[in-house]
This record gives C-alpha cells, sequence and structure tokens, in this order.
C-alpha cells in the first residue's frame, strides 16, 4: 500500500472524512533516510516535484560546526550521544535536526535535516 501525506481520515471528534478521490502521485511520501553515522558519505538523489533533485545523505562522517563567533569549521563527527525526539536513534547512531553529536570541537547539535538536505550543519553547546 502506498504511504501518502494526506490529512488523517478521522475527525477530532471520532468522525470520518469520507474521501472524494484516491491518493495523488505528488501526496505520496517516500521512506526515511535515517542518515547514519559510517566511515564513508553515501547519498541518494531523487527526483522531486517540478523536475527538482532532492539530495539525501544516507551516511556521514563529518559535520560543519559553527562556533559562537560565526566561523564554521568541517569536522568529524564521533558518536551520538543524545537526541530529544527518540532515544532509540541514539542506539543506532541515526542522525537527526536536534541530535547532539561528540564532535573534535565538542558537543554539537544538528541544526539542518541530514535526510532532506544532503548536508549537516551543527551550532556548538
Amino acid at each position: 500500500m502506498a504511504r501518502a501525506q494526506t490529512r488523517s481520515k478521522l475527525k477530532v471528534s471520532g468522525g470520518r472524512y469520507r474521501p472524494s478521490r484516491g491518493k495523488k502521485k505528488y501526496e505520496l511520501s517516500g521512506f526515511p533516510a535515517t542518515t547514519k553515522l559510517a566511515d564513508e558519505k553515501r547519498k541518494r538523489v531523487k527526483r522531486v516535484l517540478g523536475s527538482n533533485v532532492k539530495t539525501s545523505l544516507l551516511q556521514v562522517k563529518e559535520v560543519n560546526v559553527l562556533d559562537k563567533k560565526g566561523k564554521a569549521t568541517k569536522t568529524e563527527i564521533i558518536n551520538v550521544v543524545e537526541n530529544v525526539a527518540n532515544p532509540n536513534l541514539v542506539r543506532r547512531n541515526v542522525l537527526t535536526k536536534g541530535a547532539i553529536v561528540e564532535t573534535k570541537l565538542g558537543r554539537a547539535r544538528i541544526t539542518s535535516r541530514p535526510g532532506q538536505e544532503g548536508g549537516v550543519n551543527a551550532v556548538l553547546v
């Protein structure tokens, strides 16, 4: 069955919305990229609406870290320390927006969406 990004079929009251049509191609959703911490960089290029291209990272080892002065430095990720969204992602070393990672410069919070933007940016905590 196809996964779609559509409105819920249930109302707040518990009643049902009766669909007037089926799913459209542009409403279909993809599977999550689950960007992992690995030694080599792997990415996937996907065609999206309007013949545009979206790059999603599958594996990555480096991150662009912004310090307090505003200087960006590319450094290596050592480990995923914390993820408020889902603690299970820490055990699997999955990088998401808001995850805290240990780098050579110190701890940093990821500010980009690696599975959708094709890069990993972070800010020192």
